[in-house]
């Protein structure tokens, strides 16, 4: 099912098509992806593991019913995904139950790095945010994850500091962007 559209990008949520999972595994076992979500905690070691992990993902946001995902970033040009792009409500202190904060973020596979993919579907779904009403979309990202903090910028987002308002407190670069009009 596809959620947004650009003129390069199919924004959709990922399948259980081999070629899917594969690109999950190999995005989510990957130090450099990995290192900036949650430490390299989530990991995967095994290709079984995209399964599951898809699988968490439709349980997570079947709740939310399209309007929040981790959806699959698909280049028109290629057919295969670029990686993901992410909104959500962002997970409170305890690191779990949902605030009113929105969160907007991207995982992209490194061959994927450099082309505008992160920006372009971060900023397709952030304009679908905001039409249902949403003031604010903030986007956190790990001190130190320099490439993420330019796709931040590059969205016209404003660099509020670190924050630990969310993820259990966890210390993280924090950008917000207001809705116009």
């Amino acid at each position: 099912m596809t959620i947004v559209s650009t003129d390069r990008l199919v924004v959709r949520e990922w399948t259980g098509e081999p070629a899917d999972l594969a690109r999950i595994f190999d995005i989510y076992s990957r130090d450099e992806v990995m290192r900036w979500l949650g430490g390299g905690s989530g990991l995967m070691t095994d290709p079984a593991q995209a399964q599951e992990r898809l699988q968490a993902w439709r349980d997570r946001y079947a709740p939310y019913a399209g309007r929040y995902g981790l959806w699959a970033i698909e280049p028109r040009a290629t057919g295969q995904a670029a990686g993901s792009v992410l909104l959500k409500p962002l997970p409170g202190p305890d690191g779990v139950t949902p605030t009113d904060d929105i969160e907007v973020g991207w995982h992209l596979h490194p061959d994927s790095w450099g082309h505008g993919y992160a920006t372009e579907a971060a900023r397709a779904v952030v304009e679908r945010e905001f039409e249902t009403g949403t003031e604010q979309v903030f986007a956190v990202v790990m001190p130190g994850n320099d490439a993420s903090m330019a796709v931040a910028r590059r969205l016209g987002m404003t660099h509020v500091g670190i924050r630990t308002d969310w993820y259990g407190g966890e210390e993280l670069e924090t950008f917000v962007l207001r809705a116009t009009g």
